[in-house]
């Protein structure tokens, strides 16, 4: 297993994933000082051959805030007590980062008003319009000249 798969298309080399492990905090008692448990994931997402470009660009659109200077994904768990399931987490949500940014966005088609809808808005606004006439030209009969 010499790849991280993430779509039938998509396919990362573990050589590309660098883990690194330090002290976690919270609740842990004594054990919590003595581990390395928080887990973080580095991932140079602009020297990989993994993702397209089109894909690239998704993902710095979408996650950019993860990414620092150098160009480098930086993820960390510290959930569990355990080294193993805060690695696993970790590649979770890469796999969930990566996936949400292989899909395409939906193209807008731009529709246009219907006849109807259009005639129904005119009206309502010469209605609205005759409306605030009305009030004017009442306020102007109300007023006697002294």
């Amino acid at each position: 297993m010499s790849t991280f798969v993430i779509s039938p298309s998509i396919e990362i080399p573990w050589s590309e994933l660098q883990f690194s492990y330090s002290r976690s905090s919270g609740p842990g008692g004594q054990h919590v000082n003595k581990t390395n448990t928080k887990a973080t994931l580095k991932w140079d997402i602009y020297q990989t051959e993994a993702l397209s470009p089109a894909i690239k660009i998704r993902f710095e659109k979408n996650w950019g805030a993860r990414i620092n200077k150098e160009g480098v994904l930086v993820i960390t768990s510290e959930d569990s007590r355990e080294q193993r399931s805060n690695m696993e987490a970790c590649l979770a949500k890469l796999k969930q980062m990566i996936t949400l940014s292989a899909k395409r966005p939906k193209v807008r088609v731009p529709t246009k008003p219907s006849r109807s809808s259009v005639l129904k808005n005119q009206e309502k606004k010469r209605q609205h319009s005759q409306r605030k006439n009305d009030r004017r030209q009442s306020k102007n009969i109300s007023r006697r000249p002294d």
